[in-house]
Formats: C-alpha cells, structure tokens, sequence
C-alpha cells in the first residue's frame, strides 16, 4: 500500500470511528423537552447533509463534469494536510460529544436537567461538535481535491450554521444572563475569530 492509499484508508477509518462512537454513545440520552420540527430538522438540516456528503462521493459519479476539475493535486503533502484535518476533526468532535454528556443530542433540543456546559472544549468555542465535524469534512474534501468540494463545504458550513443559530436561541430562552455571559467569552467555531 502506497503512503497516499495508507493516508486515503486513514480518513475513511477516522469517519467510521466517528460514526460507530456516535451510534453507540447515542444511548441514554436526557429525554427531550423541546426541540425543532421533524419536517424543520429534514429539510434545512438531513438534506443539505446528504447532499454535502455526496458531493464527496467518488469522483467517477461525476464523470467529466466541471464539479470534478482539480484544484489541489493529489500527492503525499496534500493528502497529509487532508489526513490530519480529519483525524483532528473526529478526535475533537468525539472529545466534545463525552464533555456534553447526556445533554447531546443530533438535533435542536433542550434536554430535561439540561445543563449549560462550559468545560473541556466548550471553554473556547459554543459548539466544537460543529467545528470538529467540519475539519473532518474539510480534511475529506482536501482529499477529493475537486471543485465540487467548495460547494460541499459551504453546503455543509450553511447547514450547521443555521442549527448552531437555532440552538443558541433556544440556549438563551433556557438559561438566560448565563448563557449571554458564555456567549460574550466564547465564538461560535472557531476561538477567538468566528
């Protein structure tokens, strides 16, 4: 196996560990006293993610189209960066998702005891979920290395943007001059910019 094919497996391995950590960790959650729409949750949040994904899908889905020009070449360097971005993202979205504990859930909720946490990541930044999926996503589409990912980054950045924005709102209603407080110390993704 060449370096860029260990590297390939390596951002592909990193998204299943992500995956099988968020399904098994899923059980016993707080229940939910409040959330958005089923229909709300699909439309603006489900679709756009399938969509985003699939824009990184194999490059021969999009046969000789203008989505699939190259703009990073395919070498060990750029595959590095791709390599760790991913494996930085999951490590950072899996790190926030144990801090948050029974409070986390995949979609817009207030949790019954729900509790505003500010340790561990959450310090820094309001949503590192968002942040560490996103520079996994980043990582892969530094590694599909083709116009389409531009459209799939700012797809995915869209969609998580309009939930961070939604969750806030609700925090707010939930906790008051607290999480006011909170939002005045923190940024949204990234410390210290956005």
């Amino acid at each position: 196996m060449t370096t860029e094919e260990w590297l390939k497996h390596g951002i592909s391995l990193a998204w299943w560990v992500l995956l099988a950590w968020w399904i098994w960790s899923a059980w016993g959650n707080k229940t939910a006293t409040r959330g958005e729409p089923w229909l709300t949750r699909l439309t603006l949040y489900w679709l756009p993610l399938v969509v985003a994904f699939g824009l990184l899908g194999p490059g021969e889905w999009f046969g000789h189209t203008w989505l699939r020009e190259a703009i990073l070449p395919h070498t060990v360097p750029v595959f590095a960066v791709a390599f760790a971005f991913a494996v930085s993202g999951v490590a950072l979205a899996i790190w926030s998702r144990v801090i948050l504990g029974r409070n986390w859930s995949s979609v817009v909720q207030i949790k019954h005891d729900h509790e505003l946490i500010e340790t561990g990541p959450y310090r820094y930044i309001r949503h590192p979920i968002y942040t560490g999926i996103l520079m996994a996503f980043i990582g892969s589409s530094i590694q599909a290395g083709d116009v389409r990912v531009i459209l799939a980054v700012a797809i995915l950045f869209a969609s998580f943007w309009r939930k961070l924005r939604m969750e806030e709102r609700m925090l707010g209603e939930t906790f008051g001059d607290s999480y006011v407080a909170y939002k005045r110390r923190t940024k949204a993704l990234i410390p210290g910019l956005l």
